[in-house]
């Protein structure tokens, strides 16, 4: 079957109890058992829930995984996933990551002895050049957030396999409809399930899905040690928000092609990016390994006013944190999703005080358009 249609048909469109065409709410904590020699399939709700179970397996089969895990937040995916790793280990990361993963690298991982070293992903060779001895995982985003730089996925997984190394990669900003980071050789894929895969603007969670079993059962004891699972309330939002992932994503890409391809022509526009823009660095390695550009963008404006004002003034965009809802989003990554990067850390990687970062709805493109233009272009 095509991706569209795996999204509804994915084995979990039917309640098997009730013949319910989608799957009930398991709201309970506990589970009677059989008897004292023989208990059922579940225990605990910590452990396992129908419902996040049909999320879990929903998501792992559309990321072409064998197993995933449902978080309770996008940064509870990536703090467990990196408990894999022990006192004494290194990891080479892109250096325009999350801030939220660069802030739980650099102040909780960092003192827990697991050193992270900042390299601009877009070059395999500085890549390489950080790997040492005791390196136990490459941590990328591609597209990266909030600068949109891309990095060779397939590339980089074979220079991990050569040394035994897990490949990480965030994917919230593709989805597995655009990109499947496990099928060009990586290990773990994460997501921020709060944006696109939910994309209603109303569930914080996270996903991990992993290609090797082996590690997919060392993640599932993380997942139950740990216990900060997704409740079976927001599970069932995020199956219903995944069945129109492929229309969401189509529209907002096609809009967000379209308003990147705008502003590269205002005067008042310094910069864009996106990586549907042919003039993108990545768009050749892009194309090659993701199916379209996705509906993120960044650009930087003529002057800190100008972006005070657009911030402000836009009424057909949130100015808010996060991304990938039905409504457009503006965000400031210098005071939102960057702020826990110093200043200095945040301007060497390129993140103005200038940058603003839409994440593209569903409104009408031509709206958009009218609203920025009115602001930007304003005496």
């Amino acid at each position: 079957m095509k991706f569209g249609t795996r999204i509804i048909h994915n084995g979990h469109e039917v309640d098997p109890s009730t013949r319910a065409v989608g799957v009930p709410i398991y709201q309970v904590s506990t589970y009677d058992q059989e008897s004292f020699d023989r208990f059922g399939r579940y225990d605990y709700a910590r452990s396992d829930n129908p419902t996040r179970e049909a999320l879990e397996k929903t998501v792992a089969l559309l990321e072409n995984g064998t197993r995933g895990f449902a978080f309770a937040s996008g940064m509870a995916a990536i703090s467990t996933t990196l408990l894999l790793f022990s006192p004494g280990d290194h990891l080479v990361v892109a250096e325009d990551v999350y801030g939220g993963t660069y802030r739980v690298l650099t102040s909780l991982f960092a003192r827990l002895g697991i050193e992270a070293t900042f390299v601009d992903a877009t070059d395999l060779d500085n890549i390489r050049q950080a790997i040492r001895p005791n390196t136990r995982a490459i941590y990328l985003e591609t597209p990266s957030n909030p600068l949109l730089k891309i990095t060779d996925l397939a590339g980089a997984a074979g220079m991990a396999k050569e040394r035994g190394i897990v490949t990480i990669v965030d994917n919230t900003f593709m989805t597995p409809y655009l990109q499947r980071p496990l099928e060009l050789g990586c290990d773990i894929v994460l997501h921020s399930g709060t944006k696109f895969l939910n994309g209603h603007s109303d569930v914080i969670c996270g996903f991990a899905v992993v290609k090797e079993r082996e590690l997919g059962s060392r993640i599932r004891f993380l997942q139950n040690a740990f216990g900060a699972i997704l409740g079976p309330q927001d599970s069932w939002l995020v199956l219903r928000g995944i069945k129109t992932l492929k229309v969401r994503m189509e529209e907002s890409q096609r809009s967000a092609g379209a308003v990147a391809r705008w502003l590269a022509g205002q005067e008042r526009v310094a910069e864009v990016f996106y990586p549907g823009l042919p003039g993108h660095p990545g768009f050749e390695v892009h194309h090659g390994q993701a199916s379209g550009a996705g509906a993120v963008l960044s650009f930087k404006l003529s002057s800190v006013e100008l972006t005070r004002r657009v911030l402000e003034e836009i009424s057909l965009a949130a100015f808010a944190v996060s991304l990938g809802g039905v409504e457009s989003i503006l965000s400031y990554p210098a005071r939102m999703s960057h702020a826990a990067m110093p200043r200095e850390a945040r301007e060497a990687r390129g993140i103005s005080d200038t940058l603003i970062r839409l994440s593209v709805g569903l409104e009408e493109t031509e709206d958009l358009i009218e609203d920025l233009d009115r602001v930007i272009n304003s005496p």
